[in-house]
């Protein structure tokens, strides 16, 4: 989640590390904050990796910056992990809202489509938090009002996001 944002957040403009990470804590800081101790290992693997370069630029007061951009490398890495996300990121919805964040980043509509047509299916699996042996439990089943708190919530905010999920497909696909 970390790198994905890094990249895409750099494909948007070159930023400063301090920058970087306020646009990425901005992002997903109240899920988990960023620190520096996390933000800066990252940033040396994907310079190491080639998809990032730094360049040293004065500062506005004493100390020198490191700006950081994409390489064409690092842009193509990007648009491969927006295109081929793994499981976890279509699934998780804290990874799920990072990648959203970024697939305005593939260039064709039908791959951003694949992408939400993954989501999609996903939401439409049978699940629960809570299970009866391999059956899901709906919140009317329950007992516990914060469970069933959890389960209603859960169905509200799904159905919201396969609303726009299908109002979505259709404008990518062409249709009105």
């Amino acid at each position: 989640m970390l790198e994905l944002a890094i990249l895409g957040f750099l494909y948007e403009a070159p930023l400063h590390g301090y920058e970087l990470r306020k646009r990425i804590t901005a992002l997903t800081g109240h899920i988990r904050p960023v620190a520096e101790s996390t933000l800066y290992p990252a940033i040396k693997r994907l310079e190491k990796s080639g998809w990032l370069a730094r360049e040293t630029q004065p500062g506005a007061a004493a100390a020198p910056r490191h700006v950081l951009q994409l390489t064409p490398e690092g842009r193509r890495e990007l648009q491969r992990r927006l295109a081929e996300p793994a499981r976890g990121e279509i699934t998780d919805e804290n990874r799920w809202f990072t990648l959203l964040a970024f697939l305005r980043h593939l260039p064709r509509p039908t791959a951003q489509a694949e992408v939400l047509r993954r989501r999609l299916a996903f939401l439409e699996e049978p699940a629960s938090f809570f299970y009866e042996g391999d059956r899901p439990l709906r919140a009317e089943e329950l007992d516990d009002p914060f469970r069933r708190g959890i389960l209603t919530i859960a169905r509200a905010t799904s159905r919201a996001e396969i609303t726009w999920l299908h109002a979505t497909l259709r404008s990518l696909d062409g249709e009105t």
